[in-house]
């Protein structure tokens, strides 16, 4: 397994070594201790899945105290632009974010930890996003910046059309210092 830095330092790019032969391709995509040696101490509790179409966009999700979630995600099928945006409003990359391409071609995994709302793109139908979360689901907890809030930013890929649910198109703009928790 390769880790790979990003701009913001608790975020981490994983690579897994992957084993090809004629029969195809095996990988470990999961691995407590090496994640706890290498990345973080955490448990994970939770497993997602979604499956979502070409141009869905969901996010920027997060949940507030005590109920935050550490996400380490990952894509089996297709495609999406993932992004992780901190809103731990004492850090030093407050209000910054991390964006990469997962694909099932590249088979990068995302680590994202407690302290950030989270996001993705599809940019192929069918893609299939799989998650493990540190903390459970929490309905009361859930919060959602909305995902074109200028003062974040974001480059988001140009797609003829993007499809957003009203929950994640009515989500609060996000200002610096000014996320309702």
């Amino acid at each position: 397994m390769k880790v790979i830095d990003t701009a913001i330092p608790d975020v981490k790019i994983i690579e897994p070594a992957v084993f090809s032969d004629e029969r195809g391709w095996f990988m470990e995509s999961w691995n407590h201790k090496v994640f706890c040696e290498l990345i973080a101490d955490r448990e994970f509790v939770q497993d997602n899945q979604s499956i979502s179409h070409k141009g869905v966009l969901r996010g920027l999700h997060y949940q507030v105290s005590p109920f935050q979630q550490g996400k380490l995600v990952r894509v089996v099928t297709g495609s999406v632009f993932d992004v992780a945006v901190d809103i731990r409003e004492n850090s030093d990359t407050y209000g910054k974010y991390v964006a990469v391409e997962l694909s099932a071609k590249n088979r990068k995994m995302l680590w994202i930890p407690e302290g950030f709302a989270h996001g993705f793109l599809s940019l192929e139908d069918n893609t299939t996003f799989l998650y493990k979360t540190t903390g459970y689901y929490s309905k009361d907890s859930e919060r959602s910046i909305n995902w074109m809030s200028s003062s974040l930013n974001i480059a988001w890929p140009n797609l003829e059309e993007v499809i957003v649910n009203e929950k994640d198109s009515s989500a609060t703009l996000f200002k610096f210092n000014k996320l309702h928790t």
